[in-house]
């Protein structure tokens, strides 16, 4: 299937809305993505114009991105760019740019970040038992196949 993916760099511009339809977790949010240009009369750095996306995330993804982002955090989204046309009575004709997020983070360029594992849901495999890694004493840590033959023999 032919999709334009889109990899965007931006900032949160509305707090994420967040719903829990019967198809599942959905969130919301406006990415404000804002090209910067080199001045030569003024030898610095300037602000171009603004581009403003909807970012739309669903199930786990949403979850996160609603717990997660707040306005004006720098953040990297990727997903499929949609543009619709959208014409209504006595109006003039609007066009969107949406993005079907399949992943959101924080731009690290630009601050840190500290990454918290989302909990698994109800249902999901038992948790293994952690492997033993420590050598009991009176053990040699190497495995007995690395050892040589003469040393085996002698003892």
């Amino acid at each position: 299937m032919n999709e334009t993916m889109v990899c965007v760099v931006g900032n949160v511009a509305t707090q994420p809305v967040y719903r829990e339809p019967a198809a599942g977790p959905s969130a919301r949010f406006r990415l404000a993505v804002t090209s910067r240009y080199w001045d030569r009369e003024k030898s610095a750095w300037a602000d171009g114009h603004t581009n403003f996306f909807t970012v739309w995330a669903n199930r786990q993804l949403a979850v996160n991105a609603a717990a997660s982002l707040n306005v004006g955090e720098p953040v990297v989204v990727q997903g499929r760019l949609k543009v619709r046309t959208e014409a209504r009575d006595g109006q003039q004709t609007r066009v969107s740019a949406d993005i079907d997020a399949v992943a959101i983070g924080h731009d690290l360029a630009r601050g840190t970040s500290a990454f918290r594992r989302a909990g698994k849901p109800e249902g999901t495999a038992p948790q293994r038992p952690e492997p033993q890694w420590e050598t009991p004493e009176g053990e040699s840590a190497d495995p007995p196949a690395q050892q040589s033959p003469e040393a085996v023999a002698v003892t």
